[in-house]
């Protein structure tokens, strides 16, 4: 049976989804862990500080950026697998981006959740605006309604890591 594309899928997705596949088969044997959170929650545990890729309670979320590597120390470009693969990555979703309309960061999020069932799916796109609303409240909550924020938002962030959004 020939391939098809569902009528409710508008190009976008379609191209993105060829693109997706592409690089899926580009990255079949390139790693077998899965990539590392990009999201470190800080938190303080006991009057200690702790770092962790897992939300706690009261926890203020860091975004990091990690390196690529010393590559210039010896005056060549030298790079490791995983970064050359994330550059790759990287060019794809640029040069598709006329197509797609999703930068770099988006098309690794649209990517991601592609693996996802549609209930996750729609549940993560929910998430995502949830998230930066509880986190605005929480800036601006004190006392008790502080801690009923803080508990509200650290379910929103476990139902997020959970569902692997």
């Amino acid at each position: 049976m020939p391939f098809s594309i569902p009528l409710f899928m508008n190009i976008r997705n379609a191209l993105a989804i060829s693109a997706l596949t592409f690089i899926t088969l580009a990255d079949a044997m390139a790693q077998s862990l899965p990539p590392p959170s990009r999201t470190v929650f800080r938190c303080e545990e006991g009057g200690k500080v702790v770092y962790s890729d897992s939300p706690c309670l009261g926890a203020k979320r860091i975004d990091v950026e990690p390196t690529r590597g010393v590559s210039k120390l010896s005056g060549q470009e030298r790079t490791g697998r995983d970064v050359a693969h994330e550059k790759f990555r990287e060019q794809m979703s640029e040069a598709i981006r006329p197509l797609s309309g999703m930068d770099p960061k988006q098309f690794a999020t649209f990517e991601k959740r592609m693996k996802l069932s549609p209930e996750a799916q729609r549940e993560c796109q929910r998430l995502d605006g949830r998230v930066p609303a509880l986190e605005h409240e929480e800036r601006h909550a004190s006392g008790p309604a502080l801690m009923e924020v803080q508990g509200r938002l650290l379910g929103v962030r476990r139902r997020f890591r959970e569902l692997g959004c």
